[in-house]
């Protein structure tokens, strides 16, 4: 078995999300739960392709539960298995085609908008335990492989004061088909900013959420630069681009 270590999306050396990409790992899913939960970080198994024209599977294992993408650890094993051409990987759970390539210093997840459920929202208010709450756009559910609840609240400071019901987010994720909420606002540099609520455990906030990145691109329809991390001390850039109608998700993945 091989192990590599990682930060992906650093804002800044020694910043990022961290992941762990292994090769020749436990097959079993359960051996492979019990792999992540005992590193406390989130997991890619790189496996063989299970059809023709992909040159590996990948099979995503959070500490808690196995996730049918994950863009952060995707920034990680295309760092460890990209050379001088761009290539084609395939997910584990739904068979998703992602296309990995190398831009300068920064890896992109090339990968393609999905229908998402809207269904009704939600008392947001309740939700994101903010009386009076109303959100600065309509939200809406976007998707490029694990549906968000996208929501803008007015600025930095009402994103960073959140203190979200997360098990209220959680069951109403369950019941509607959309994991979690990623609440986000624009700042005063044309960059964005934003938080994801999908997990039980405050301590388990994601740093970097790169498929939240692809679903607010797809709202807004253009390329943007998110920032993320600043509540969990690990600040990250997530850089998008738009072409035709694929998004592409990006930025740094450096050994840990």
């Amino acid at each position: 078995m091989r192990i590599h270590e990682l930060t992906c999306f650093g804002a800044a050396p020694g910043a990022g999300n961290p992941a762990l990409v292994i090769e020749d790992g436990p097959a079993g899913q359960e051996a492979r739960a019990a792999f992540a939960r005992e590193r406390a970080t989130t997991c890619v198994f790189i496996d063989a392709p299970a059809e023709p024209g992909v040159a590996a599977t990948l099979d995503y294992q959070y500490p808690h539960t196995r996730s049918p993408l994950c863009l952060h650890a995707t920034l990680a094993a295309a760092r460890v298995l990209l050379a001088d051409q761009p290539l084609t990987v395939a997910t584990a759970m739904q068979g998703q085609r992602l296309l990995l390539s190398r831009d300068g210093d920064g890896y992109f997840v090339r990968l393609d908008a999905q229908a998402a459920p809207q269904p009704a929202l939600p008392d947001l208010a309740t939700l994101l335990r903010t009386p009076g709450f109303t959100p600065a756009s309509s939200a809406r559910v976007a998707s490029v492989g694990s549906p968000k609840l996208l929501v803008e609240v007015a600025d930095e400071a009402v994103l960073h004061a959140l203190q979200p019901d997360l098990a209220a987010i959680t069951a109403w994720g369950k019941a509607n088909g959309v994991n979690g909420i990623y609440a986000w606002c624009r700042r005063a540099d044309g960059r964005y900013e934003g938080r994801n609520f999908n997990h039980l455990d405050p301590l388990l906030e994601d740093s970097a959420t790169g498929v939240a990145a692809g679903a607010l691109t797809t709202l807004l329809g253009h390329g943007i630069e998110l920032l993320q991390g600043r509540a969990t001390g690990r600040d990250c850039l997530i850089r998008t681009r738009l072409e035709g109608h694929a998004v592409l998700v990006g930025g740094a993945a450096e050994p840990a």
